[in-house]
């Protein structure tokens, strides 16, 4: 049974005051920071609503003769930038209590993150929802997953042949070289058109051959930001936090010294999601941020996408409030 078909039996015999149980696999939630923490806003959105929050980490899941279980901490959640939880329980749970799970664990996407899925994977099959679905998680690498949309995407190569990447440079004259398990903008190299150090840039990022490496031609328009676009459901929020990266920077990702800059979503933008967004929903990818320079998709961010609360702050949204209302009337079935 899908998420989208899901109806909690016990759920509809509560009455109309329903209140739900959502477990949060996240990071240690003492280690976040609350100011500008994603699954922080979630969870208070959800706290609002009256629901019953749980986390936990990865080391938390275990499945026991066929029955996923997990520690959790049972939490009350704070607005406050020095103290944003208390524990008011920990104790293990089986996953069939809760009414649904997110997976919001930031990566490393290494083999223990795919483990995670595997065990996610079960709970969803016991009719319990896990967003984002456990499977697409695993399948939709963020950049591999972009090429899907080519009619979106800037020319690009994938290879671990190195001859291959240099002549992918010698046609394009300068082009960004990053490897395809990165994040927060590790790892990623420019190589300008006199590159010099071409050859160790390619060498080092695939390991002397070993290893599949994305080229992409350099877009300029990194210049004005690459923008975060958030999308519900397939559904774009209008509005996108463009990450303008620092003075002699070409990233602009917030974890390499970007500035994050507002800005209404374009018509190209549009089109974009609209390219997207309808696999998103089809792949059981509720959640998603994609990044946008100039007049191009470069990645889907399928893990755990943030610029929640730096969006609400700029233009007084509530989106964490509008993913709970999704949750509540799309996967839940509850209608207003």
């Amino acid at each position: 049974m899908g998420p989208d078909t899901h109806k909690n039996v016990e759920l509809s015999q509560r009455g109309d005051n329903l209140t739900y149980r959502i477990g949060v696999l996240m990071d240690p939630i003492d280690s976040i920071k609350p100011k500008k923490d994603s699954t922080l806003a979630m969870m208070l959105a959800a706290q609002a609503r009256g629901w019953h929050v749980s986390v936990f980490t990865q080391a938390d899941l275990y499945i026991e003769d066929g029955e996923v279980s997990v520690f959790v901490s049972d939490v009350s959640l704070f607005d406050d930038s020095d103290k944003w939880f208390d524990v008011l329980d920990r104790r293990t749970a089986k996953a069939t209590e809760f009414d649904c799970f997110l997976m919001r664990k930031d990566p490393p996407f290494d083999m223990e993150y795919i483990y995670s899925t595997y065990l996610l994977e079960l709970i969803e099959n016991t009719g319990v929802p896990v967003l984002n679905r456990p499977a697409s998680i695993r399948d939709c690498n963020e950049k591999l997953f972009a090429l899907q949309f080519p009619q979106c995407t800037p020319s690009h190569l994938v290879s671990r042949n190195q001859e291959k990447l240099k002549s992918f440079h010698q046609k394009h004259g300068d082009v960004i070289y990053k490897p395809l398990d990165g994040m927060g903008g590790a790892s990623i190299f420019r190589a300008v058109a006199d590159e010099h150090n071409l050859s160790v840039i390619i060498e080092t990022l695939t390991r002397h051959g070993e290893v599949q490496t994305m080229a992409q031609r350099y877009i300029p328009e990194i210049k004005e930001g690459d923008t975060r676009i958030l999308l519900i459901n397939g559904e774009p929020v209008p509005f996108g936090l463009a990450r303008v990266p620092a003075k002699g920077e070409t990233r602009g990702n917030l974890a390499a010294g970007g500035k994050a800059v507002g800005r209404e979503l374009t018509d190209r933008d549009h089109y974009i999601c609209e390219q997207v967004g309808p696999v998103l929903k089809e792949k059981g990818l509720y959640f998603v941020g994609i990044d946008v320079i100039g007049d191009y998709l470069t990645e889907i961010n399928v893990t755990c996408p943030t610029c929640i609360r730096e969006l609400d702050a700029v233009f007084d949204l509530d989106i964490a409030g509008d993913y709970m209302r999704f949750i509540e009337s799309e996967i839940f079935g509850k209608s207003d």
